[in-house]
């Protein structure tokens, strides 16, 4: 919150006789306009303008350790939906800044793979609400569900989140996104493909047989790992990138020393990519730019990364 200038009141000097009255009501006049002014500039440059300039910032400007850090400024509550009280996916956990203070936040719903629950990728759930979204970590109906199920099983979860949920309010039910790992990373390319107004998807070390993904227009960034042996990079997360249309926003980010399974527990690249990527799809959060363009260069963490910079979006 921006702070006011607290007033204060200074004693009248004496000066001579005639003509210092008229003398000193133009002075502080004058000077009562340049700090009207100068209030104004403020406002204008100050966090009060961004806002006005992008209704949908929230939180401090980013920094790498803001962004890499296992919470970031927002506290975050949870609430659990059994699977008794929804229909079209299996109940799951949902993670929401405990504030209201800045309104509402957009949101991510996230799948897990094969045979999987939701607590293989229960880690990203604080992790992402804390930098300022909602997060629907969910259970699949069942855990042998192919992707295009999971995909369905993701907008069923968006749906009940925005329009049925408890925290419904806290959400913008236009600014939403999707998340999976393994069969739910393709299933995410799924549910982007089925629903064009998703503002961001991102597949984690994903599997389909689906290997085509041109329909696909939502911003989407592509995880894989180079030590994958179930999805391997070269059939799977290189193949759906490199089907994505050229002109879309995208990216391709390998992991290094990594497998399959690296995304089912806490990864500070997979974090720091992931709300990079959110905040400036989600939220057109431009400050967030400069961690995904130019592109990240390969490190003991990054074999690689592609894409397209700048982005449009």
């Amino acid at each position: 919150m921006q702070q006011h200038p607290r007033s204060t009141t200074a004693s009248a000097a004496p000066g001579p006789a005639r003509g210092a009255g008229r003398r000193g009501t133009r002075r502080f006049a004058g000077a009562a306009a340049a700090i009207a002014a100068a209030v104004a500039l403020s406002t204008l440059t100050g966090p009060g303008a961004r806002a006005a300039d992008n209704p949908y910032e929230r939180g401090p400007a980013p920094t790498t350790a803001s962004i890499e850090a296992s919470r970031g400024p927002y506290s975050v509550s949870e609430t659990s939906v059994s699977s008794l009280a929804v229909s079209g996916f299996g109940g799951g956990t949902i993670y929401y800044p405990t504030s209201t203070a800045d309104g509402t936040f957009g949101a991510v719903a996230v799948s897990p793979g094969y045979t999987g629950t939701q607590s293989s990728i229960a880690w990203l759930g604080p992790r992402l609400a804390s930098q300022g979204f909602v997060v629907f970590t969910i259970d699949t109906l069942t855990t042998l569900d192919q992707p295009d199920s999971r995909g369905r099983q993701l907008l069923a979860a968006l749906d009940y989140l925005t329009t049925r949920s408890s925290v419904r309010g806290r959400v913008d039910s236009t600014r939403l996104g999707v998340m999976g790992h393994s069969m739910g990373g393709g299933g995410s390319l799924e549910a982007a493909k089925s629903r064009p107004s998703l503002q961001a998807a991102i597949p984690l070390t994903p599997w389909n047989l689906d290997k085509s993904w041109p329909e696909v227009t939502t911003p989407t960034l592509i995880v894989g790992a180079d030590g994958d042996s179930i999805a391997p990079v070269s059939s799977h997360a290189e193949p759906f990138y490199g089907s994505l249309r050229s002109s879309l926003d995208r990216a391709y980010l390998e992991l290094n020393g990594a497998s399959h399974f690296t995304p089912n527990s806490s990864n500070t690249t997979i974090a720091k990519y992931s709300v990079s990527w959110l905040k400036r799809f989600i939220d057109n959060d431009t400050r967030y730019e400069q961690f995904l363009c130019p592109l990240p260069s390969p490190s003991l963490t990054i074999e690689e990364y592609r894409g397209n910079c700048p982005h449009t979006s």
